[in-house]
């Protein structure tokens, strides 16, 4: 683990219980420069989705909460927000986040004769990602092989009315 690592982990770990009392969870994380600024990005989410009002009272509280935790020495901006209708997921965190949900994924060697699969996640691993393409159709992707993977809200839309 380098040092960028070791200190977003002490950032999540300041930014853990204020985000549990908003019942929300940490989907990713960012730190990088943009123009002259630094910038502290959070994704999060919770069950049902996370509203405009949810990210603003969160960065509210989390800023200070940072401030008094001294942990972040160059002036930077704050931003909280929903993880995205489209994300591209690219972390063990995302892809566990994904579960259940409906994905898109790009291999680098054809998997059942196609490069591009999508359906419903069921499982995300290291080693490997199995989705649902169709009701009790399941396929096992070697992790290895995936080059993109993104949640897919086209397959939301094609969804017939009342199927969650």
């Amino acid at each position: 683990m380098n040092q960028w690592q070791e200190w977003l982990g002490r950032v999540e770990d300041v930014a853990g219980p204020v985000l549990a009392s908003y019942g929300l969870f940490l989907v990713d994380i960012e730190w990088h420069r943009e123009g002259r600024r630094w910038v502290l990005r959070l994704f999060v989410d919770k069950p049902g989705g996370v509203t405009v009002g949810d990210c603003q009272a969160l960065s509210r509280e989390l800023g200070d909460v940072l401030d008094a935790a001294a942990l972040i020495e160059p002036a930077y901006d704050l931003e909280v927000s929903s993880p995205g209708l489209d994300r591209v997921l690219t972390k063990e965190r995302e892809f566990a986040w994904a579960v259940g949900k409906q994905v898109r994924c790009w291999v680098r060697e054809p998997v059942d004769g196609r490069r591009e699969l999508a359906g419903r996640l069921l499982a995300a691993s290291g080693a490997g990602l199995t989705l649902e393409e169709e009701p009790g159709r399941q396929t096992e992707i070697p992790r290895a092989l995936v080059s993109k993977a993104r949640l897919d809200i086209s397959l939301w839309r094609a969804r017939p009315q009342g199927r969650a």
